[in-house]
């Protein structure tokens, strides 16, 4: 029985490499691909617009990577009188590995309701936050913050692309190699999953698989399209998805 991750590159190439050192059938099939964002260009000038004690919100890795590559390029650095916060562990590591800056995270899970329940974050009276994100994706945190008094702006940091498959091959060539765990670590790829297989033999193969998921939030959703087996790993990163790929 084998099993195909759905997560972009580079991450989803190291889980399947990982997973493959310890005997386990693994493919990657990426269901996004990630590009520099649109506003990269303007981070400087968006940073300058906050005060000392205002906050920078890093949505994601892919957030951390592209901003901190840009301000190197430009030999900027992470103004200091600053206070940061990652959702989840992984990102908030990072950023702290790249920069030596403290970072401030959720203590349990890794979803933007549980950056939210901080008590730091409870009155935001009137400070700047700067949401450090890709293109879309949720406004929890923006209008959140909102109501609670304070003024926010993004910067899109990186895009993610839907990657072009041919839908009828898709599913019949996972079906062929045996697939029968998948790994999706957002609702957007799990959207782009489902409607991607159209074909009634290749929709009950994909709905009769085990899914993977990085998320109640998300596990609600594949329930609501059909699946029925499903384990929640305990974040999204590569440790965790090994951990309940076991």
């Amino acid at each position: 029985m084998s099993i195909l991750i759905t997560r972009p590159a580079p991450a989803g190439e190291e889980l399947v490499k990982r997973l493959r050192s310890m005997g386990k059938s693994a493919f990657s099939a990426p269901l996004i691909d990630i590009h520099p964002g649109a506003d990269l260009p303007l981070l400087s000038q968006k940073l300058q617009w906050l005060s000392a004690g205002d906050l920078v919100f890093l949505l994601s890795k892919n957030a951390v990577h592209y901003a901190n590559e840009r301000l190197m390029q430009e030999g900027q650095s992470w103004p200091h009188q600053l206070s940061y916060y990652g959702i989840g562990k992984s990102t908030s590591l990072m950023f702290h590995q790249l920069t030596g800056l403290e970072i401030g995270c959720s203590g349990q899970g890794e979803t933007s309701e549980d950056l939210l329940q901080l008590p730091v974050l409870q009155k935001m009276d009137n400070k700047k936050s700067l949401l450090l994100r890709g293109n879309g994706g949720r406004e929890v945190i923006a209008s959140t913050l909102r109501l609670r008094g304070g003024e926010v702006d993004y910067c899109e940091c990186y895009s993610r692309q839907p990657v072009k498959y041919d839908a009828a091959n898709f599913s019949r060539h996972w079906l062929q190699c045996d697939i029968k765990t998948l790994v999706v670590t957002s609702g957007e790829m799990l959207q782009l999953l489902y409607n991607l297989v159209t074909d009634s033999d290749g929709k009950a193969w994909l709905l009769n698989c085990r899914l993977i998921v990085v998320s109640e939030r998300l596990a609600d959703i594949a329930r609501s399209l059909g699946w029925q087996t499903i384990k929640v790993a305990k974040s999204a990163d590569n440790d965790a998805l090994i951990q309940a790929l076991e």
